[in-house]
């Protein structure tokens, strides 16, 4: 039986329908990522499911004694509170059933029962494993936390309550690579049901074991991860085309049967206009897809080859060192994404790159004739009284792109604001259309370099994809700050990271390449220098061994072995070829849709197996 099971639902806001007759089933044990288009209605729908909403029809059936916890998008905490009591205040009920019983306030046996049913009795353990378990100290104060942190608290309130259904609104933002990383094993390794909001198409393809979407009103299931949800996606949109394609013709010729001339209209078969009344019904009907963003950036005059040249450049505040002895030349052209946990100074860093701030030591040139524009990820550059259209062109109705001059009605049409909003204040935006609002007067403005720090937050997927095409083709140099790890492999040429005590390095490639390229770098460091052998109970060194023990003879089964690797390592890369041949075919998933989720399954269990070979060949390659 399910969990929650939502029937039929309908919500309006005004004329918009938000739900249209919409139906969905949450099974024990699943993860669903609820995926849409920003304003299409996700964060209601979770607050539905969890019982702070109500639709304004239809049904809404939970199991008996279902337990659910949610955490909003911004959790609102305490800043005075200590983390144990924002933690302890999760259990604010059972705590005040203890309260009551202790002071014998009602029905004793009532309230023991009750108490029972909720395991009340040892909550204060309950909250010590939690915040043990995510990593937080319970003395320190809610204020003095960062964004990451509040993140981990919110976890904490919703885990504490042992929930059997977890609902989370955007869990990611706020979250450096780490953090991430850390909840998509916690949510792995979760017992109970989660529904989750996120355009981190990354973290969906780990942690959801199925896709719904919801667009224009109703809900559309897809077994599997982000990246099957794509495969069956793009099956799914072609054949509706076909469809279409066929009702349209099959309209058009019967409109033009309708309107022959007198002598046609006298014989005309009663039946055949029926038909027609009823493709007209159909076509009026239709849920067309969306619009999309379009989006085009003033490239602005090219400047010279070199953007900035650091040579051993340092930076402290105080004893804290920010950057020690960085190296770096960026070029135009250059797409440089910067990573590291929240608070390590990426900001500091694009500043002395920038040459707005001055190194303590090193030296910094610049190149000639840099044009920046900067997205900032606090939007402090957004006037909530000002209307869309002031913002985006003061006091002027054109605005020029390039070489083109666009009407600025003409312009917010192009990232889906409709002429009759472009009066609307600024403030009656939500999150990810204001960040739409920020990349249109971003765009607007000619620049050579564009600063965009965590420009992924509250973006739909679509707009996300849309973005990276546009960083793509971009001729200028870009600096990214994200933590969508999907967005900086698709867009940057280069990475730089942070590894600890002011140190950053540039590695080539996105994410994964930089990961890749760190584990390998690390275990050849290790390889050069083993940790010294255990000093044994008499405090007596161990001897030294004779320099020809330091690489030992591989024995007669790993030579085996390491003779056997190439052959396995390539039988695993034809089967997964073979595979992604199969799937990008699209029959598999409309023909035998178990197979498709079976054939996605293999993709990632071949991945993992090629690692493991890949390392163990590394491995043995070494003695």
């Amino acid at each position: 039986m399910a969990l929650i099971t939502l029937a039929n639902a309908q919500l309006a806001f005004g004329h918009v329908a938000l739900l249209d007759h919409a139906d969905l089933s949450l099974e024990t044990g699943e993860r669903i990522g609820l995926i849409g288009r920003n304003g299409a209605g996700k964060s209601s729908l979770l607050r539905i499911l969890a019982g702070m909403e109500r639709p304004d029809d239809g049904e809404v059936q939970r199991q008996q004694g279902l337990h659910t916890a949610f955490v909003a998008q911004d959790p609102v905490l305490d800043e005075s509170a200590s983390v144990f009591e924002s933690v302890q205040s999760g259990l604010a009920d059972v705590i005040a059933l203890i309260d009551a019983y202790t002071h014998g306030h009602g029905d004793l046996d009532t309230l023991q029962g009750r108490i029972e049913a909720h395991d009340g009795w040892n909550w204060q353990q309950r909250v010590d494993e939690t915040l043990h378990r995510l990593h937080l100290d319970p003395d320190a104060r809610i204020g003095a936390l960062s964004g990451g942190n509040r993140k981990r608290v919110a976890l904490a309130q919703a885990l504490v309550r042992k929930p059997d259904v977890l609902l989370l609104d955007e869990p990611t933002n706020h979250l450096d690579l780490d953090s991430i990383e850390w909840l998509e094993n916690l949510l792995r390794e979760f017992r109970g049901s989660v529904v989750l909001i996120t355009h981190d198409r990354a973290f969906l393809d780990r942690v959801a074991t199925r896709i719904v979407e919801l667009d224009r009103g109703r809900l559309q299931s897809y077994p599997g991860n982000f990246s099957q949800y794509q495969a069956l996606k793009q099956e799914q949109l072609a054949q509706e085309a076909v469809v279409n394609a066929k009702a349209d013709k099959l309209l058009a010729q019967e409109e033009i049967w309708v309107r022959k001339g007198v002598e046609a209209r006298r014989t005309r078969s009663q039946s055949r206009i029926g038909r027609l009344e009823q493709l007209r019904d159909r076509r009026a009907a239709r849920r067309d897809a969306l619009g999309r963003v379009s989006m085009d950036v003033a490239t602005g005059q090219p400047g010279g080859k070199i953007v900035a040249e650091l040579t051993q450049v340092g930076k402290s505040f105080g004893d804290r060192a920010i950057v020690r002895d960085f190296t770096s030349t960026i070029l135009r052209g250059d797409k440089i994404g910067l990573v590291g946990p929240n608070g390590a100074g990426k900001t500091t860093l694009l500043k002395l790159i920038l040459g707005e701030l001055a190194p303590d030591t090193g030296k910094i040139r610049l190149g000639t004739n840099l044009q920046v524009a900067y997205f900032d990820q606090m939007r402090s550059a957004l006037n909530p009284d000002a209307t869309l259209e002031d913002f985006i062109s003061p006091g002027s109705e054109w605005i020029e792109i390039g070489r083109q001059r666009k009407h600025v009605k003409s312009y917010l049409g192009d990232f889906l604001f409709s002429p009759a909003r472009s009066a609307s204040p600024v403030r009656s935006l939500s999150g990810g259309e204001r960040n739409r609002l920020l990349l249109a007067r971003l765009f607007a403005r000619p620049a050579n370099v564009l600063v965009l720090d965590e420009p992924t937050n509250d973006l739909d997927i679509d707009t996300l994809e849309l973005l990276e095409e546009l960083l793509q083709d971009y001729e200028g140099t870009v600096f990214l700050v994200s933590h969508d790890r999907a967005f900086l492999d698709n867009v940057v040429t280069s990475t730089i990271a942070f590894e600890g005590d002011g140190h950053w390095r540039e590695y080539e490639g996105g994410v994964e390449d930089w990961l890749t390229q760190s584990r390998r770098a690390r275990a050849l460091a290790e390889a050069a220098n083993p940790a010294p052998a255990p000093v044994a109970k008499e405090d007596k060194p161990a001897p030294t061994p004779a320099p020809t023990a330091a690489r030992r003879k591989l024995g007669y089964k790993e030579q085996r072995e390491l003779e056997a690797l190439p052959g396995l390592i390539d039988a695993l890369e034809q089967e997964q070829k073979t595979i992604h041949a199969e799937l990008e075919r699209g029959t598999v998933y409309s023909d035998d849709p178990a197979r498709a989720v079976q054939l996605a399954t293999r993709t990632t269990a071949i991945d993992d197996e090629l690692t493991a070979a890949l390392e163990r060949w590394e491995t043995l390659g070494k003695l």
